[in-house]
């Protein structure tokens, strides 16, 4: 490590991939005697517990807004407490409760209260069709749902044959009693999150408390989030992203102001207002921030920390923000089975990197039959406290997952900067295509094709050819008043990249295909 704190590529070169991660920790966390233990103590409690203990240091202190409705941390724990009074009677712990909700103080107290009375919350987008309620019920076995009205009207049409209950998530439960005390401990599980399904249909992944403690605990202490932080932010609550933001004021006794829907005046007039000290956002809503009259006027300069994640940030993109937030966003790493695991430090941001292990990750990276040099590209692997166990009721899917020696498989193309130690990515390995017999990353060429001055965003994939295996071919979103030209894109990739990486064909769109978190869906552009 450097003398400025910041990891070299020596750690790497000098140790291999443990001394690197824990290079990571101090980085990250300088002031700790034992990183390891301090990474340790991490998971010690409950999600409620961490809020329960919050609540009593902080009561009158608001802890959450959602549209500028308040709840603060004593009236929240009392709410959630009714509502796992009211769950106690119908459920069981260890019992799947689906919440199918946009956000709302709803949403907040039933999420908590379903945790506190010991239950499993399953998270789903409230905009699934009743053919995708229908898995996440059938597969997860879940027996009672809240909901907002229209995926509440889907769900009781699919309640008699799964024997689903279905309650609203607006409306506090009448006359129930708060359930004394906290029925859970750290290692019970707390959420059935599913994957995005952006390559497949989506899987089940069980997580611990500990394990969303430990990580959202990990960025806590990296980003040095103090209890009188205001984080702002409008990600949807069923995401792990916006969930995070939540968690963040549960654990430290500090505030979040959530927007349930998200335009870019509205949310730098909300950070304004309620002199926001973080933001959380994806690549998507800062594209908007960028073009945005009230950000530009300086209206999200108050902020001390931005916070990226969820999908890539261009470069191109990360140049247009500090005169926006007046810094660079900090960007960060992970997945739904292993939480947070790789930030840039707090210190010296980078847009071009991911940053550096957090505190309790190990990471590596390993190419086919060894682990990768310096700069060498592999799968991104990480173990530790965090990480799941297996995905829920697929053994085939958790042995594919991972490694003989126990590190979780990612999927994600990564390599080691030898000069900084940052951890830079490639693309995904299901994305990968093979053209030629030779391997093309999307992100590599989505990145040479939005340098050009008419591009706004790209999107690249393969598409099969009896000549290549795969055609490299890209779709481009422009900028106002540009015009499309398909040789002049094609050869400005050449002045970048190798032929073989250079797009064949490129078409123009209105838009690219995202999910809800602004990840391309590549199998639609195909």
């Amino acid at each position: 490590m450097s003398s400025d704190g910041i990891v070299s590529g020596g750690a790497l070169m000098g140790g291999g991939y443990e001394d690197w991660s824990l290079a990571g920790w101090r980085t990250h966390v300088p002031d700790a005697a034992d990183v390891r233990e301090y990474a340790a103590g991490l998971g010690d409690q409950s999600v409620p517990g961490l809020a329960a203990t919050a609540a009593s240091r902080f009561p009158r202190r608001v802890a959450v807004t959602v549209d500028g409705e308040p709840l603060t941390h004593a009236a929240l724990d009392e709410e959630s407490g009714r509502v796992a009074g009211w769950l106690a009677r119908r459920v069981a712990p260890g019992d799947r409760v689906l919440l199918a909700a946009d956000a709302s103080l709803g949403f907040v107290r039933c999420y908590l209260g379903a945790l506190r009375a010991g239950a499993v919350v399953v998270l789903a987008n409230p905009g699934y069709t009743a053919a995708e309620l229908r898995h996440l019920v059938a597969d997860s076995g879940a027996v009672l749902a809240f909901a907002d009205r229209e995926p509440a009207g889907r769900l009781a049409s699919l309640g008699p044959a799964l024997g689903l209950a279905v309650a609203d998530v607006r409306e506090p439960p009448p006359d129930a009693a708060p359930l004394t005390g906290i029925a859970v401990g750290p290692d019970d599980p707390a959420l059935l999150a599913y994957t995005s399904g952006t390559t497949g249909r989506p899987k089940g992944v069980p997580l611990t408390h500990r394990q969303v403690a430990v990580s959202v605990r990990a960025v806590m202490a990296a980003w040095r989030w103090q209890a009188d932080d205001v984080l702002v932010h409008a990600l949807p609550l069923y995401h792990q992203h916006g969930l995070g933001g939540l968690h963040t004021a549960l654990f430290a006794g500090s505030t979040v102001h959530i927007r349930s829907r998200f335009s870019a005046a509205d949310l730098v007039q909300a950070a304004a207002g309620t002199r926001a000290s973080v933001l959380f956002a994806v690549p998507t809503i800062y594209q908007a921030l960028a073009e945005s009259p009230a950000a530009q006027a300086g209206g999200l300069h108050g902020l001390r920390l931005a916070v990226c994640g969820s999908a890539p940030l261009s470069p191109a993109l990360a140049a247009r923000l500090p005169p926006v937030l007046g810094r660079l966003p900090l960007v960060r790493y992970g997945t739904t089975e292993s939480g947070l695991d790789v930030s840039n430090p707090l210190a010296g941001p980078r847009a071009d990197t991911l940053g550096v292990p957090l505190p309790g990750v190990l990471a590596r990276i390993a190419a086919a039959d060894h682990l990768a040099a310096p700069g060498q590209d592999g799968e991104i692997q990480v173990r530790g406290p965090h990480v799941f166990t297996g995905y829920w009721n697929d053994p085939a899917a958790t042995a594919a997952a991972f490694t003989p020696d126990g590190w979780f498989r990612t999927g994600d193309i990564g390599a080691v900067d030898p000069a900084s130690g940052h951890l830079m990515i490639r693309g995904r390995t299901k994305e990968m295509i093979i053209s030629g017999g030779l391997n093309v990353y999307p992100r590599e060429v989505e990145i040479a094709l939005e340098s050009h001055p008419s591009v706004a965003e790209a999107a690249v994939a393969g598409v099969p050819d009896e000549r290549w295996g795969e055609r490299v071919t890209a779709w481009v979103v422009l900028r106002d008043r540009r015009g499309f030209d398909e040789a002049a894109l094609i050869a400005h990739a050449r002045t970048v990249l190798a032929g073989y990486k250079c797009p064949k064909r490129v078409f123009q769109r209105a838009e690219l295909p995202r999910n809800q978190l602004g990840k391309i869906v590549r199998s639609e552009l195909r």
